[in-house]
């Protein structure tokens, strides 16, 4: 891809989601901070990225790295120039072939002070929130200082249902959580199962009677890194 047009199509995609779903952006326990962060959310739809990336504030994309999978987004130029050029993706290979270089990979972006959205499911659900896979406790224990915020997707599973050619255009919100904090000695599985948690919570929140979607909590609460 030509690189001048990157910006003009990254800017395209991002309206065009917003125009179809909304992508609301309502942090509840969180603020947007330029800090490293792994944000983690339930997987849906192919439209999973664009929409939590539609939702972060400008200054926070260019630093924010969704991963995705390189046998989908890698699978045709067109979307490689989406994933890799638009939108910053980091492709990685989801087969276990290559696990280490993965890891590595991923955990440079945060050690750069960078951020990256996971889909820590491992594949698109029907809207609940299915058992983590052990990605992101193997991350969250090589970079420790990387804020792990949960992210759940509201309502985009009926926007393009699994299987479904066709879009619904619905407005959706994606509800960002408190980072979780660190439990010292906690092992994988209570530790995916917290995380988890942390999002099926989410599910159920709703927004304060007077409060507005991209409303930012108290900065005494959220201003500083949680230790993990």
């Amino acid at each position: 891809m030509i690189p001048l047009l990157q910006p003009a199509l990254r800017h395209g995609l991002l309206g065009l989601t917003r125009l179809l779903v909304g992508a609301r952006a309502s942090w509840e326990g969180s603020a947007p901070a330029d800090v490293p962060r792994i944000y983690f959310a339930n997987h849906t739809s192919h439209l999973d990225t664009l929409a939590v990336m539609a939702a972060l504030p400008a200054e926070l994309r260019t630093r924010t790295h969704p991963v995705a999978a390189l046998d989908y987004w890698g699978g045709s130029a067109l979307r490689r120039a989406v994933a890799v050029g638009c939108l910053n993706a980091l492709l990685v290979d989801r087969t276990g072939k290559a696990t280490a270089e993965v890891m590595d990979a991923m955990a440079a972006v945060l050690e750069s002070g960078q951020s990256l959205i996971l889909f820590p499911e491992g594949t698109r659900g029907d809207g609940t929130v299915a058992p983590f896979k052990s990605g992101l406790y193997h991350l969250s224990q090589r970079v420790p200082a990387a804020e792990l915020v949960p992210v759940f997707i509201e309502n985009l599973h009926r926007v393009m249902p699994k299987g479904m050619p066709l879009l619904v255009p619905l407005i959706c919100t994606m509800r960002f959580g408190a980072p979780l904090d660190a439990i010292e000695g906690e092992g994988k599985a209570a530790f995916l199962e917290r995380a988890r948690d942390a999002l099926v919570s989410l599910s159920r929140s709703k927004v304060q009677s007077g409060s507005q979607p991209d409303s930012q909590p108290d900065s005494k609460s959220t201003g500083q890194r949680t230790a993990r």
